[in-house]
């Protein structure tokens, strides 16, 4: 990007914050709370050696929210305008003022207690720009598309190779004294190959993203790895239905994670719409099982000094010997269940999976050989999973593989069980470790799972 500088500095948005907080309290707010944000960034996408976009951007905006009436009798309303004039602050202060004033009282709405707000912040080193031409993200691009194209000729088209870098700030406050916030960044790059010709054509993927772009993968190593994951697709098969383990590769696994996050999240919890009610205390992983949140480790994607309601962050154990430690709840989620805030509002922060009997050397080809005759899982589609019940049906593809060697492609197949009982039988969890979303994990095997052919 060739200009990273923000059009305010953190000093002007923490004014602006003042002034929204100050017009909510003048109109009869009881309680107020402001974020303002701004952002820019710079994408780039090639195809087949030709640029096909490039974008840049730059965002801002405020949120405000009023809350009306006293404790357990509180009315809430928001509104938000990209308009940073005085007058604009104004009137969007006065839209949710209004809305607050014809909404039902909620006796658990309601600013954070004071003494869970995170008052003196830690820089966590989250911001790192990228001071990078269009010109040379185009460069970038086309030369991890072109890695793609002369790993092999079988590699007949591409959907194109994509770079996208983003920076941004931000300031929350709130009438009970909280004011902080911080600038971040986030690159990425990616590319997606096809391979083979006509019906037999396969696609994949990959990607490399971090906060700092010194930490991403070089362009070649990622269009070549992506082109070797399309070749290898060549020649799926279907499968017959069978009940058999199943390996989810680290990519897949981390979505395992993010089900089970968003089944022991207070709004799931407290609508009673989950398949891990009341699990607080018990066993749902199997013992050698463990989940830490780590939101202050330096400059890792997940990491954050507070929620998004300025509730100071921890790190914890989430799961211990496969018991589940704690819920993730926003302090609206929490009063709900007669609980407390776990600094969550916003979602989880650096969560890490792994097991007490992984070993250095269960790298992924030790996983296949855990696996033994099985489903190796690299690619899932739809939704599929009833939070409800915990009834688990997608579709799948990946591979066949006998005595922990990979035999052959397979697709157009669906994978089926129960959420709960997956987690209850995890055999193993891979030290093939990868960062998706602030969630970490290695491939996870699942002891028996239904699969059903096309």
């Amino acid at each position: 990007m060739r200009d990273t500088t923000f059009l305010h500095t953190p000093d002007q948005l923490k004014e602006l914050a003042r002034d929204v907080l100050g017009f909510a309290k003048a109109l009869g707010a009881s309680e107020a709370a402001v974020q303002i944000s701004e952002g820019g960034g710079l994408s780039v996408g090639v195809r087949k050696g030709q640029i096909e976009t490039i974008e840049q951007n730059k965002d801002k905006g405020i949120g405000v929210t009023v809350f009306l009436g006293e404790e357990r009798h509180t009315r809430r309303g928001n509104a938000s305008t990209s308009d940073f004039s005085r007058q604009s602050l104004k009137d969007t202060v006065e839209a949710a003022y209004n809305i607050a004033r014809f909404t039902a009282e909620d006796d658990c709405a309601g600013l954070p207690d004071a003494d869970t707000l995170e008052m003196a912040p830690r820089d966590l080193k989250l911001c790192h720009p990228w001071p990078i031409s269009a010109g040379q993200v185009v460069a970038l691009a086309k030369r991890a598309e072109a890695a793609a194209f002369a790993v092999d000729r079988r590699i007949t088209n591409s959907e194109g190779a994509s770079i996208y870098a983003q920076q941004s700030h931000f300031i929350a406050a709130n009438t009970r004294g909280f004011m902080g916030g911080y600038p971040y960044s986030r690159h990425t790059m990616s590319v997606a190959p096809i391979a083979g010709k006509g019906a037999g054509m396969q696609r994949d993927d990959w990607y490399t993203s971090s906060r700092n772009p010194k930490d991403l993968s070089a362009p070649e190593a990622i269009g070549a790895y992506a082109a070797q994951r399309a070749l290898a697709r060549l020649n799926a098969r279907k499968l017959d239905t069978r009940k058999c383990p199943v390996l989810f590769e680290a990519p897949l696994a981390v979505g395992l994670l993010g089900t089970f996050v968003q089944a022991i999240s207070g709004g799931a919890l407290y609508r009673k719409s989950s398949f891990l009610l009341d699990s607080l205390g018990q066993q749902v992983f199997p013992f050698h099982v463990q989940v830490v949140e780590d939101p202050h480790a330096i400059g890792a994607v997940g990491s954050a000094p507070f929620d998004d309601e300025g509730v100071k962050t921890s790190q914890r154990d989430v799961v211990r010997d496969g018991v589940v430690q704690g819920y993730f709840l926003s302090t609206y989620s929490a009063r709900k269940l007669g609980m407390q805030t776990t600094g969550n509002a916003g979602g989880s922060h650096n969560l890490i999976m792994r097991s007490t009997a992984t070993a250095k050397g269960d790298n992924f080809k030790a996983m296949l050989k855990k696996l033994g005759t099985g489903l190796l899982v690299t690619e899932l589609m739809g939704q599929g999973v009833n939070y409800v019940t915990g009834d688990y049906s997608r579709g799948a593809s990946g591979f066949w593989v006998e005595n922990g060697v990979i035999q052959y492609p397979v697709e157009e197949i669906t994978i089926a069980s129960n959420m709960k009982q997956m987690l209850e039988h995890i055999v193993a969890v891979g030290a093939d470790t990868i960062v998706r979303g602030g969630k970490q994990t290695g491939s996870i095997l699942i002891e028996s799972m239904t699969v059903a052919g096309g």
